[in-house]
C-alpha cells in the first residue's frame, strides 16, 4: 500500500467536473500518432523497470497493473467501453467485430467478448498472463538488454538493463505532471494513473521525488482529473478513473491477503 506523504502544499490543478458514465466517444487523436509509440502496457513495464537494481517495481502485484494498462490500451483503440451496470460502477463490453490483431489485446477483448465483465475480474483473467510477453516485447524493441548467465556455474540467471532512452523520454513527462503540475496528455496520465494506483511511486524517488503534491497529483490522475486540455475527452476520463480504481482496490485487497 503507498505511503501516504505530509500534505502541505496546495494543489495547482483546476479541478475538472466528475465524469458520468458518457454517451459517446472522445474525439481525441489517435494514440498511434507518433513514431515512438509502444503500447501502454509495454510503457507501464518500463517505467516499473528500476535500471539500478535491475529489478520491477510492485513485483508482487504486478499482473493487476498490466491488466489494467492492457484494458487502458484496448479503451484507447475504442475496442472496449465503460457501461452503467447495477451495483458498483459499471461493466466493461466489447466493441467491433472484429478480434484485435495485437496477440494480448486479442486475449482481452475476447474474454470481454464472450461476456461484458466488470474491471477487476478482467484484470484478475488476463493479467497474470501478460509479464513475460511485455518483456519480450521490451527487448525485442531494444528498450531493454536481456542477459542470461548462470549463478555459480549451474544456475540460470536472467538480468535486464535498459537499452535506450526511452525510459527517461516517458519518465520526463510522468515527472512534469507529478512534480511540475504540467497538464499531461491522455497517454502521460494514464501511465501517471497506473503507477500512483500501483502504489510504487516512492520507490521512484530519485527519479519522482516523493512529496505531498505528488502524492495529490497521482491521486487527481486516477480519478481522470488533468486539467482543462483534456475537458473534451470524457471517455477517457472515466475509464482511467474505472481503470485506476479497479487495479488499487484490487492492489489493497492483495496486501491485506
Amino acid at each position: 500500500m503507498t505511503e501516504k506523504p505530509d500534505q502541505g502544499a496546495s494543489e495547482e490543478w483546476t479541478m475538472n467536473e466528475s465524469a458520468g458514465v458518457p454517451a459517446q466517444r472522445s474525439q481525441e487523436p489517435s494514440v498511434t500518432d507518433t513514431d515512438d509509440y509502444r503500447s501502454l502496457v509495454e510503457d507501464v513495464l518500463l517505467l516499473l523497470f528500476q535500471p539500478d537494481s535491475n529489478s520491477i517495481a510492485g513485483e508482487n502485484t504486478l499482473f493487476y497493473v498490466l491488466g489494467g494498462a492492457l484494458l487502458a490500451d484496448l479503451a484507447l483503440e475504442q475496442r472496449v467501453e465503460l457501461r452503467p451496470a447495477s451495483g458498483v460502477g459499471g461493466r466493461i463490453h466489447a466493441l467491433g467485430s472484429a478480434a484485435p490483431d495485437d496477440e494480448m489485446q486479442r486475449s482481452m477483448w475476447s474474454y470481454v467478448n464472450s461476456k461484458p465483465r466488470r474491471a477487476q475480474s478482467v484484470l484478475a483473467a488476463i493479467g497474470p498472463t501478460l509479464r513475460e510477453p511485455v518483456l519480450e516485447r521490451l527487448v525485442e524493441s531494444g528498450d531493454l538488454v536481456r542477459r542470461r548467465s548462470k549463478a555459480l556455474g549451474f544456475i540460470p540467471t536472467t538480468t535486464y538493463s535498459l537499452g535506450d532512452e526511452r525510459r527517461s523520454r516517458l519518465l520526463a513527462k510522468v515527472r512534469g505532471a507529478l512534480v511540475d503540475g504540467t497538464v499531461p496528455d491522455a497517454r502521460t496520465a494514464l501511465l501517471g494513473a497506473l503507477l500512483s494506483a500501483s502504489g510504487t511511486l516512492p520507490q521512484f524517488h530519485r527519479e519522482i521525488p516523493w512529496s505531498g503534491d505528488v502524492y495529490l497529483r497521482g491521486k487527481k490522475l486516477e480519478r481522470g482529473d488533468w486539467g482543462a486540455a483534456a475537458a473534451s475527452a470524457a471517455v477517457t476520463r472515466t475509464m482511467v478513473a474505472m481503470i485506476a480504481g479497479s487495479v488499487a482496490t484490487t492492489i489493497v485487497i492483495a496486501h491485506k491477503d
